[in-house]
């Protein structure tokens, strides 16, 4: 079972805390502000389409868990989601779904032996090591990007070369 526990404490620490690249998703996340995850740059997603990205994923994964081989994200609404306009209430809904994907998540992994790891994920032509090990990747990839867009999204954000060593700032109590 170690390696399914170290998988559990990657996931733990990538979503919580204490991960060794730095903020986790829900300390990048942490008192984000409907303009912000509402904010959308020319050809890049949204923060509230991220959000419901990186949950649609758990949720493949623990479907896949579960034995459901049927079971695919096979459009761009079932990816990312349909967010015309984002509000206080369906920012908590994501926030909300997010968490109890990681929660439902480290529950149908906990009583897994290592044996579980090699098994073929159904309908897939890969593993559940690959799997699982993926997700933690790509929880990782997204919080970056979305480390990313609150910079961009806020009004006096300054990016120049290293040479000027400028950063990101902002005086905006409505962003973060």
């Amino acid at each position: 079972m170690e390696n399914v526990k170290n998988i559990i404490r990657l996931l733990n620490a990538s979503f919580h805390g204490g991960a060794w690249h730095g903020p986790s998703l829900l300390e990048q996340t942490k008192g984000l502000k409907v303009k912000t995850a509402a904010y959308k740059p020319a050809q890049i997603h949204s923060i509230a389409e991220l959000i419901y990205h990186i949950t649609s994923w758990r949720l493949f994964a623990l479907k896949k868990i579960q034995g459901d081989a049927s079971y695919n994200i096979d459009s761009e609404k079932k990816n990312f989601g349909d967010f015309h306009h984002v509000d206080e209430f369906e920012l908590e809904t994501l926030m909300m779904e997010l968490t109890l994907s990681q929660d439902e998540l480290i529950k149908a992994l906990e009583n897994k032996d290592d044996s579980f790891l090699q098994e073929m994920v159904p309908g897939a032509e890969y593993n559940f090591d690959t799997l699982l090990n993926g997700i933690i990747h790509h929880d990782i990839y997204h919080t970056g990007q979305i480390a990313l867009i609150k910079k961009l999204a806020a009004p006096t954000s300054k990016f120049t070369d290293e040479m000027e060593s400028r950063y990101f700032e902002t005086n905006d109590p409505d962003f973060y």
